[in-house]
């Protein structure tokens, strides 16, 4: 059902919603003042954070994304721009290629199939993000968690289990909520 209403919101916005999601991003979300930027390349109908990542790097955030390089283990993050070759990676996704920089991001923009007002996320089930988090926070670093979403992807209340890492934003094409006093 969050993947048909994500389709759905995605659908209905279509382009213009990297554009409205960014728009709320930099109107809301602080960006660290000396640390990396971690997006992703959307898969399928997921929200898409290209033109925050795109404004962000204007703003001299260097950007990086996520690889699978150990399959259930905690995602390392190479430094990338637009351009840049990438590599096919596991679960249909793409990276950068093996030789570019890795880099720890201090503000990580999260795909997910739904998320409730507590700060819950649901993801795709393959736990990477969590363990992720759950790596760069057991190290004391401060990492912001941002999910993004459209706001048809809205819970009433959705499940945690242990492992399951909280998020500090939500930002969806109308609204950003922080969470755990990040406003």
């Amino acid at each position: 059902m969050a993947r048909k209403r994500r389709a759905a919101a995605q659908a209905a916005l279509g382009h213009k919603a990297s554009s409205q999601l960014a728009d709320r991003f930099f109107e809301h979300v602080p960006l660290p003042p000396d640390g990396f930027v971690a997006g992703y390349l959307p898969i399928g109908s997921e929200a898409d954070p290209s033109e925050i990542m795109r404004r962000a790097a204007a703003r001299g955030q260097g950007i990086a994304l996520p690889c699978v390089e150990v399959l259930a283990a905690p995602l390392v993050f190479r430094l990338w721009k637009p351009g840049d070759p990438l590599a096919a990676g596991p679960h249909g996704t793409r990276s950068p290629v093996a030789d570019a920089p890795a880099v720890t991001p201090a503000l990580l923009l999260l795909p997910l199939l739904a998320f409730d007002r507590a700060g819950r996320r649901l993801g795709q089930g393959g736990g990477y993000y969590d363990r992720t988090l759950e790596a760069l926070r057991s190290d004391g670093r401060q990492v912001v968690a941002v999910g993004l979403a459209f706001s048809a992807q809205e819970a009433e209340e959705l499940p945690e289990e242990r492992g399951d890492q909280r998020l500090d934003w939500i930002v969806t094409e109308t609204a950003a909520i922080a969470f755990a006093g990040m406003d």
